[in-house]
């Protein structure tokens, strides 16, 4: 659900890499401190990366791809489409994985049918996108809309999803604090000036029932990274969300708005490598 109103952004989160080392020779020892660079961070160009197409649940879906090693689905969010990606956000993710972005049935480069709109058929054409690219499973990024389809491609397809990241994050609609939200989905239900892909996705989330009783049996790696200025699906859901998901990580990003990896790209991206490079297997005991 890409935010319409662009949001002055104070950016005040700092990550901070400490390294010193010590070296002691037979003479004067080392004072100077170990300074470690920061990478130098490549975007990759969204739209002169050709877009390929998989047959998936009767219809055709358009995606893309970068970089190389592990599976990373990219689920975008309501009224968005593939080309809506920040391309330093794609470009440090493809750094270390296989990164998958596609549009939803209906949107951008992607076919429809006639079927109802659903939160779980979006589900299940991300199910059958990663059958139709070769994988049993990856590991899931979603955004707003997306963040919904994943809770609910983790639910329905739990064999699926590797690692799991929810952006923007919100179990349902229809909650007091996603108020301003539902007001932008149902309005959009009806519009005949908004395309009919986008009319579809209002009218799924208006028939969706949420996600909060199926949170607690998610049993996956899962971060949910969200800015303290989102408006649509404030921090605070994802707090309640974090507190239903057993061993989940909760990262916000002071001041940043909703479907901030669009504000603070390379923020989102080092937290999401970091989250999924962490080997979180029990520690023997």
């Amino acid at each position: 659900m890409k935010q319409t109103t662009l949001f002055t952004l104070t950016f005040a989160f700092i990550i901070c890499m400490i390294a010193s080392a010590g070296c002691i020779g037979t003479s004067t020892p080392s004072t100077q401190p170990t300074v470690m660079a920061t990478p130098a961070w490549q975007a990759v160009s969204i739209n002169a990366t050709p877009v390929q197409y998989a047959q998936v649940n009767g219809i055709k879906l358009g995606y893309r791809e970068f970089g190389a090693g592990e599976p990373l689905l990219m689920v975008m969010g309501f009224h968005g489409i593939m080309d809506s990606w920040n391309g330093t956000f794609i470009g440090i993710l493809a750094t270390k994985y296989h990164v998958y972005t596609y549009d939803h049935r209906g949107m951008g480069y992607s076919s429809d049918d006639n079927a109802t709109p659903g939160i779980s058929q979006y589900a299940d054409d991300a199910a059958g996108l990663m059958t139709a690219l070769g994988y049993d499973s990856m590991h899931v990024y979603g955004v707003s809309m997306g963040s919904v389809i994943s809770q609910q491609l983790t639910i329905d397809h739990p064999e699926r999803v590797r690692k799991l990241v929810l952006d923007s994050n919100t179990y349902s609609i229809r909650i007091p604090e996603t108020k301003t939200l539902f007001n932008v989905i149902e309005a959009s239900a009806t519009n005949t000036d908004v395309p009919a892909g986008v009319r579809k996705e209002a009218q799924a989330n208006l028939a969706w029932n949420g996600s909060w009783n199926g949170l607690s049996g998610i049993d996956k790696d899962v971060m949910l990274i969200v800015g303290t200025n989102d408006e649509l699906t404030p921090d605070t859901v994802s707090v309640q969300m974090a507190g239903q998901i057993k061993g989940s990580w909760l990262v916000r990003i002071k001041d940043v708005p909703h479907a901030g990896f669009a504000y603070a790209p390379v923020e989102y991206a080092e937290n999401v490598l970091n989250f999924l490079g962490m080997d979180e297997s029990p520690l023997n005991k």
